[in-house]
């Protein structure tokens, strides 16, 4: 197994431990107001926590509904909740695999059929068979080289 397949393994195998986190939909108000409420804590109280006012406390929550907020205030602000932040990335494919093959079939495609465009226009054209195994060739190639253009 190559150093890159590793690399993608890993990285894929923590990613889909927060692949059931995407179906979690935040709060209309927004986690921070939202949790700050439930403990039945007031702005001013969470504002003494970070050592700010509780206007802007009030901006911070407004930041973080309207999806402006820094992840160092974020962080900042789950620690004055007794709290920790995470965060993630999920890939829409549902694995780094499956959006690298993705990727390497349209990169393929593109490669293969403008070759097959070009016999075509020489009257020496492939049948569909053929165009069909070369993507899926191209695709295995595209895959084990991972060329930068993949994400063009």
């Amino acid at each position: 197994m190559s150093k890159k397949s590793l690399q993608i393994q890993q990285l894929n195998n923590k990613m889909l431990d927060y692949a059931s986190l995407q179906k979690v939909i935040p709060p209309p108000t927004g986690w921070i107001k939202a949790i700050r409420m439930a403990l039945g804590m007031s702005l001013q109280q969470l504002g003494n926590r970070l050592s700010i006012t509780k206007q802007s406390v009030q901006d911070i929550e407004r930041r973080e509904k309207d999806g402006s907020i820094t992840m160092k205030a974020l962080r900042e602000t789950a620690k004055a909740l007794d709290m920790q932040l995470v965060y993630g990335f999920v890939p829409n494919d549902g694995s780094l695999e499956a959006l690298i093959e993705r990727k390497a079939k349209e990169l393929a495609r593109q490669i293969v059929l403008r070759t097959s465009n070009t016999m075509k226009l020489e009257d020496q054209e492939n049948t569909k068979h053929r165009i069909a195994k070369a993507i899926k060739e191209r695709t295995e190639a595209i895959k084990k080289e991972m060329p930068k253009t993949l994400w063009n």
